[in-house]
């Protein structure tokens, strides 16, 4: 942490709750989509694979949890990374991921 505090039971609990969110790998990947540009339900449907009923029972969950936020556009909501703290946090995972990939499966 940049600061001195150690962090309270709540936001030990809200983080806890975020991380259990994102270990679903369908809510990571309509995350990841928004991460790129606001979206539609139905395009992040297209871009994930998955039906229009599933990516909006996500995208419920990842708005509960403020993970992402919806900004009506005429008739269709478009989603996004609620804030950068959320662009970080999930960029700089997958970043991670992507650098002890081949330690994962022995290559490195």
């Amino acid at each position: 942490m940049s600061d001195s505090r150690s962090p309270t039971e709540t936001e030990i609990l809200v983080v806890a709750e975020t991380f259990k969110l994102l270990g679903d790998p369908t809510r990571l990947k309509i995350l990841l989509a928004c991460l790129e540009q606001p979206m539609a339900v139905g395009d992040i449907a297209r871009k994930i694979d998955a039906s229009q009923s599933l990516v909006s029972h996500h995208l419920r969950l990842l708005r509960a949890a403020r993970l992402v936020r919806g900004t009506r556009h005429a008739k269709h909501v478009h989603y996004e990374a609620d804030d950068h703290h959320i662009r970080h946090v999930v960029s700089d995972m997958i970043i991670h991921a992507a650098e002890h990939e081949g330690e994962a499966d022995g290559t490195d």
